[in-house]
Protein backbone atom coordinates (compact mmCIF):
# COMPACT_ATOMS: atom_id res chain seq x y z
CA UNK A 1 0.00 0.00 0.00
CA UNK A 2 1.25 3.33 -0.66
CA UNK A 3 1.28 5.72 2.33
CA UNK A 4 1.66 9.00 0.26
CA UNK A 5 0.85 10.12 -3.45
CA UNK A 6 2.28 13.58 -4.56
CA UNK A 7 0.87 14.11 -7.84
CA UNK A 8 1.47 17.04 -10.17
CA UNK A 9 3.11 19.20 -7.20
CA UNK A 10 3.48 22.85 -8.17
CA UNK A 11 4.55 25.72 -5.80
CA UNK A 12 5.55 29.30 -6.52
CA UNK A 13 6.42 32.54 -4.79
CA UNK A 14 6.15 35.18 -6.73
CA UNK A 15 7.47 34.99 -10.48
CA UNK A 16 9.63 31.92 -9.17
CA UNK A 17 8.62 28.13 -9.92
CA UNK A 18 10.08 26.35 -6.79
CA UNK A 19 8.41 23.47 -7.41
CA UNK A 20 7.31 22.29 -10.77
CA UNK A 21 5.04 19.37 -11.09
CA UNK A 22 6.39 16.86 -9.33
CA UNK A 23 5.09 13.29 -8.62
CA UNK A 24 6.06 10.39 -6.70
CA UNK A 25 3.91 7.88 -4.33
CA UNK A 26 6.15 6.13 -1.17
CA UNK A 27 5.14 2.22 -0.49
CA UNK A 28 4.69 1.46 3.27
CA UNK A 29 7.63 0.86 5.02
CA UNK A 30 10.42 2.18 2.45
CA UNK A 31 13.00 4.76 2.43
CA UNK A 32 12.74 7.02 0.20
CA UNK A 33 15.82 9.54 -0.73
CA UNK A 34 15.02 13.19 -1.05
CA UNK A 35 18.31 14.43 -2.93
CA UNK A 36 19.02 17.38 -4.87
CA UNK A 37 21.87 20.42 -4.68
CA UNK A 38 20.71 23.94 -2.37
CA UNK A 39 17.58 25.38 -3.62
CA UNK A 40 16.67 22.89 -5.75
CA UNK A 41 13.14 22.72 -4.08
CA UNK A 42 13.39 20.13 -1.49
CA UNK A 43 12.35 22.28 1.47
CA UNK A 44 9.30 23.23 -0.52
CA UNK A 45 8.15 19.92 -1.43
CA UNK A 46 8.64 18.69 2.07
CA UNK A 47 6.79 21.96 3.37
CA UNK A 48 3.76 20.55 1.33
CA UNK A 49 4.23 17.10 2.59
CA UNK A 50 3.48 18.11 6.11
CA UNK A 51 1.26 21.19 5.74
CA UNK A 52 2.88 24.32 6.16
CA UNK A 53 2.70 25.36 2.54
CA UNK A 54 -0.55 24.53 0.44
CA UNK A 55 0.64 23.50 -3.39
CA UNK A 56 -0.86 25.89 -5.91
CA UNK A 57 -1.51 22.90 -8.52
CA UNK A 58 -1.77 19.17 -7.34
CA UNK A 59 -2.37 16.44 -5.18
CA UNK A 60 -1.62 15.07 -2.48
CA UNK A 61 -3.02 11.71 -1.34
CA UNK A 62 -2.19 10.27 2.37
CA UNK A 63 -2.87 6.52 2.82
CA UNK A 64 -4.77 6.69 -0.71
CA UNK A 65 -7.29 9.77 0.29
CA UNK A 66 -7.05 13.37 0.37
CA UNK A 67 -4.39 14.94 2.63
CA UNK A 68 -6.17 16.58 5.48
CA UNK A 69 -3.21 18.57 7.12
CA UNK A 70 -5.22 19.10 10.16
CA UNK A 71 -5.82 15.30 10.65
CA UNK A 72 -3.02 13.28 9.38
CA UNK A 73 -0.23 15.44 10.74
CA UNK A 74 -0.88 13.36 14.05
CA UNK A 75 0.84 10.61 11.70
CA UNK A 76 3.60 12.30 10.53
CA UNK A 77 7.10 13.30 11.99
CA UNK A 78 9.18 16.03 11.04
CA UNK A 79 12.98 16.93 12.02
CA UNK A 80 13.81 19.81 9.72
CA UNK A 81 17.74 20.78 9.57
CA UNK A 82 17.39 23.37 11.47
CA UNK A 83 16.34 23.03 15.21
CA UNK A 84 13.36 23.13 16.48
CA UNK A 85 13.52 23.35 19.92
CA UNK A 86 13.09 25.60 22.75
CA UNK A 87 16.44 26.65 24.07
CA UNK A 88 15.10 28.33 27.57
CA UNK A 89 13.08 24.86 28.41
CA UNK A 90 14.28 22.12 29.65
CA UNK A 91 14.50 18.69 27.59
CA UNK A 92 12.29 16.23 29.72
CA UNK A 93 9.55 18.40 29.47
CA UNK A 94 9.96 19.52 26.48
CA UNK A 95 9.82 16.08 24.80
CA UNK A 96 6.30 15.53 27.05
CA UNK A 97 4.98 18.53 25.67
CA UNK A 98 5.86 18.08 21.93
CA UNK A 99 4.32 14.52 22.29
CA UNK A 100 1.20 15.66 24.17
CA UNK A 101 1.18 17.83 21.26
CA UNK A 102 0.96 15.07 18.83
CA UNK A 103 -1.92 13.34 20.61
CA UNK A 104 -0.50 11.36 23.37
CA UNK A 105 -1.77 11.71 26.87
CA UNK A 106 0.53 13.09 29.88
CA UNK A 107 1.13 9.62 31.16
CA UNK A 108 1.46 7.89 28.11
CA UNK A 109 4.06 10.79 26.86
CA UNK A 110 5.95 10.71 30.02
CA UNK A 111 6.41 6.46 29.76
CA UNK A 112 7.34 7.12 25.54
CA UNK A 113 10.19 9.82 26.68
CA UNK A 114 11.85 7.64 29.23
CA UNK A 115 12.07 4.94 27.06
CA UNK A 116 13.44 7.15 24.57
CA UNK A 117 15.57 8.77 26.70
CA UNK A 118 16.77 5.34 28.15
CA UNK A 119 17.69 3.64 25.00
CA UNK A 120 19.71 6.75 23.92
CA UNK A 121 21.28 7.11 27.35
CA UNK A 122 19.94 10.64 27.73
CA UNK A 123 17.83 9.77 30.93
CA UNK A 124 20.75 12.10 33.21
CA UNK A 125 19.92 15.41 30.69
CA UNK A 126 16.30 15.55 31.61
CA UNK A 127 16.40 18.43 33.64
CA UNK A 128 19.28 20.19 31.23
CA UNK A 129 18.16 23.07 29.08
CA UNK A 130 18.23 23.08 25.19
CA UNK A 131 20.48 25.65 25.19
CA UNK A 132 23.21 23.48 27.27
CA UNK A 133 23.29 20.50 24.11
CA UNK A 134 25.58 20.12 21.91
CA UNK A 135 24.48 19.72 17.93
CA UNK A 136 25.26 16.32 18.55
CA UNK A 137 22.51 16.05 21.78
CA UNK A 138 20.18 18.38 20.27
CA UNK A 139 19.99 15.80 17.03
CA UNK A 140 19.20 12.60 18.98
CA UNK A 141 16.35 15.03 20.86
CA UNK A 142 14.98 16.11 17.61
CA UNK A 143 14.77 12.50 16.38
CA UNK A 144 13.52 11.31 19.69
CA UNK A 145 10.57 13.85 19.43
CA UNK A 146 9.88 13.25 16.14
CA UNK A 147 9.62 9.43 16.12
CA UNK A 148 7.61 8.75 20.05
CA UNK A 149 4.27 9.18 18.47
CA UNK A 150 4.98 6.34 15.74
CA UNK A 151 4.17 8.07 12.98
CA UNK A 152 3.40 6.40 9.75
CA UNK A 153 5.37 9.10 7.91
CA UNK A 154 8.68 10.57 9.18
CA UNK A 155 10.50 13.03 7.38
CA UNK A 156 14.54 13.51 8.23
CA UNK A 157 16.12 15.97 6.96
CA UNK A 158 19.76 16.40 7.68
CA UNK A 159 19.36 13.41 10.49
CA UNK A 160 23.29 12.69 10.92
CA UNK A 161 24.46 16.50 11.43
CA UNK A 162 26.80 16.90 14.34
CA UNK A 163 26.85 12.92 15.13
CA UNK A 164 29.74 10.97 15.91
CA UNK A 165 30.51 7.89 14.10
CA UNK A 166 28.95 6.18 17.15
CA UNK A 167 25.46 8.35 17.74
CA UNK A 168 25.24 8.26 13.68
CA UNK A 169 25.32 4.57 13.80
CA UNK A 170 22.53 4.40 16.55
CA UNK A 171 20.33 6.72 14.92
CA UNK A 172 20.94 4.62 11.59
CA UNK A 173 19.70 1.30 13.34
CA UNK A 174 16.79 3.19 14.68
CA UNK A 175 16.18 4.22 11.19
CA UNK A 176 15.85 0.32 9.78
CA UNK A 177 13.93 -0.84 12.76
CA UNK A 178 11.12 1.94 11.94
CA UNK A 179 11.34 0.79 8.43
CA UNK A 180 10.78 -2.87 9.50
CA UNK A 181 7.76 -2.06 11.67
CA UNK A 182 6.47 -0.51 8.87
CA UNK A 183 7.25 3.48 8.87
CA UNK A 184 7.86 5.01 5.76
CA UNK A 185 10.58 7.56 5.98
CA UNK A 186 11.71 10.52 3.51
CA UNK A 187 15.86 11.24 4.31
CA UNK A 188 16.90 14.16 2.95
CA UNK A 189 20.58 14.50 2.74
CA UNK A 190 23.62 15.66 0.44
CA UNK A 191 25.40 12.83 1.89
CA UNK A 192 25.58 10.37 -0.93
CA UNK A 193 27.11 7.56 0.52
CA UNK A 194 24.31 7.74 3.25
CA UNK A 195 22.15 7.68 0.81
CA UNK A 196 23.87 4.74 -0.79
CA UNK A 197 23.53 2.68 2.37
CA UNK A 198 20.03 3.25 3.84
CA UNK A 199 17.77 4.10 0.68
CA UNK A 200 15.69 1.53 -1.04
CA UNK A 201 14.26 4.41 -3.85
CA UNK A 202 15.41 7.67 -4.47
CA UNK A 203 14.40 11.01 -6.40
CA UNK A 204 16.85 13.84 -7.56
CA UNK A 205 15.28 17.72 -7.95
CA UNK A 206 16.84 20.29 -9.48
CA UNK A 207 16.18 23.65 -10.26
CA UNK A 208 12.11 22.57 -8.83
CA UNK A 209 11.70 19.70 -11.16
CA UNK A 210 12.77 15.62 -10.54
CA UNK A 211 15.14 14.70 -12.85
CA UNK A 212 15.83 10.88 -11.61
CA UNK A 213 13.32 8.97 -9.89
CA UNK A 214 13.94 4.55 -9.42
CA UNK A 215 15.69 2.33 -6.63
CA UNK A 216 19.40 2.61 -6.06
CA UNK A 217 20.40 -0.60 -7.67
CA UNK A 218 18.50 0.36 -10.73
CA UNK A 219 20.01 4.36 -11.16
CA UNK A 220 23.37 2.80 -10.84
CA UNK A 221 23.05 0.09 -13.32
CA UNK A 222 21.43 3.22 -15.97
CA UNK A 223 24.87 4.79 -15.24
CA UNK A 224 27.27 1.86 -15.49
CA UNK A 225 30.04 2.62 -18.44
CA UNK A 226 30.64 -1.00 -18.85
CA UNK A 227 34.15 -0.85 -16.93
CA UNK A 228 35.29 -3.83 -14.75
CA UNK A 229 38.17 -4.24 -12.67
CA UNK A 230 39.86 -7.73 -13.24
CA UNK A 231 42.58 -9.56 -11.21
CA UNK A 232 44.52 -11.71 -12.92
CA UNK A 233 47.66 -13.69 -12.42
CA UNK A 234 50.29 -14.61 -15.42
CA UNK A 235 52.27 -12.41 -17.85
CA UNK A 236 50.07 -9.68 -19.41
CA UNK A 237 49.61 -9.90 -23.65
CA UNK A 238 51.23 -7.19 -25.65
CA UNK A 239 48.51 -7.12 -28.19
CA UNK A 240 45.43 -4.81 -28.33
CA UNK A 241 42.62 -6.56 -27.28
CA UNK A 242 39.47 -6.43 -29.58
CA UNK A 243 37.24 -6.43 -26.69
CA UNK A 244 38.00 -4.08 -24.60
CA UNK A 245 39.85 -0.99 -23.88
CA UNK A 246 42.36 -0.93 -20.97
CA UNK A 247 41.58 2.02 -18.69
CA UNK A 248 44.11 1.38 -16.03
CA UNK A 249 46.62 -1.40 -15.68
CA UNK A 250 48.76 -1.87 -12.11
CA UNK A 251 50.19 -5.08 -12.69
CA UNK A 252 47.91 -7.86 -11.99
CA UNK A 253 45.40 -5.59 -11.56
CA UNK A 254 43.48 -3.88 -14.43
CA UNK A 255 40.48 -1.62 -15.43
CA UNK A 256 39.01 -2.26 -18.35
CA UNK A 257 35.99 -0.92 -20.60
CA UNK A 258 34.29 -3.29 -23.06
CA UNK A 259 33.43 -2.10 -26.15
CA UNK A 260 30.20 -2.00 -27.81
CA UNK A 261 29.32 -5.20 -29.20
CA UNK A 262 31.45 -7.38 -26.75
CA UNK A 263 30.62 -8.87 -23.51
CA UNK A 264 31.93 -10.02 -20.36
CA UNK A 265 32.89 -13.46 -21.87
CA UNK A 266 35.13 -11.99 -24.56
CA UNK A 267 37.29 -10.20 -22.02
CA UNK A 268 37.75 -13.41 -19.78
CA UNK A 269 37.97 -15.41 -22.67
CA UNK A 270 41.09 -13.10 -23.60
CA UNK A 271 43.38 -12.92 -20.71
CA UNK A 272 42.29 -17.11 -20.25
CA UNK A 273 44.01 -17.85 -24.15
CA UNK A 274 47.35 -15.54 -22.78
CA UNK A 275 47.49 -18.01 -20.21
CA UNK A 276 46.78 -15.90 -17.09
CA UNK A 277 44.76 -16.98 -14.26
CA UNK A 278 41.36 -14.95 -13.68
CA UNK A 279 41.33 -14.41 -9.68
CA UNK A 280 38.60 -11.85 -10.04
CA UNK A 281 36.15 -10.02 -12.45
CA UNK A 282 33.89 -7.46 -11.17
CA UNK A 283 32.00 -4.38 -12.44
CA UNK A 284 32.19 -0.90 -11.63
CA UNK A 285 28.99 1.04 -10.99
CA UNK A 286 29.35 4.72 -10.24
CA UNK A 287 28.89 6.13 -7.23
CA UNK A 288 25.87 7.92 -6.36
CA UNK A 289 27.53 11.01 -5.72
CA UNK A 290 29.20 10.71 -9.53
CA UNK A 291 25.71 10.68 -10.91
CA UNK A 292 24.63 13.39 -8.72
CA UNK A 293 27.36 15.90 -10.09
CA UNK A 294 26.61 14.87 -13.40
CA UNK A 295 23.02 15.07 -13.74
CA UNK A 296 22.81 18.52 -11.51
CA UNK A 297 25.78 20.10 -14.39
CA UNK A 298 23.83 18.27 -16.77
CA UNK A 299 26.76 16.50 -18.84
CA UNK A 300 25.30 14.78 -22.43
CA UNK A 301 25.77 11.26 -20.82
CA UNK A 302 23.15 12.62 -17.77
CA UNK A 303 20.89 14.23 -19.85
CA UNK A 304 20.07 11.02 -21.57
CA UNK A 305 19.04 9.62 -18.26
CA UNK A 306 16.41 12.35 -17.16
CA UNK A 307 13.27 11.68 -16.28
CA UNK A 308 10.55 13.85 -18.31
Amino acid sequence: MNILEVRELEKRFSSQLAVDKISFELGQGSIFGLLGPNGAGKTTLIRMITGIFYPDEGSILFEGRPFQPEKDILQIGYMPEERGLYKKMKIGEQAVYLAQLKGLGKQEATSKVKYWFDKFDMLSWWGKKVEDLSKGMGQKLQFVTTVLHEPKLIILDEPFSGLDPVNANLIKDEIYALARKGATIIFSTHRMEQVEEICDHIILVNKGQKILDGTVGEVKRQFKENLFRVGVEGAAGEDEPAAFEVVNRNEGDWVVKIKEGYRSNDVLEYFIRKGQLVYSFTEILPSLNEIFIQLVEGTPRARQFQTV
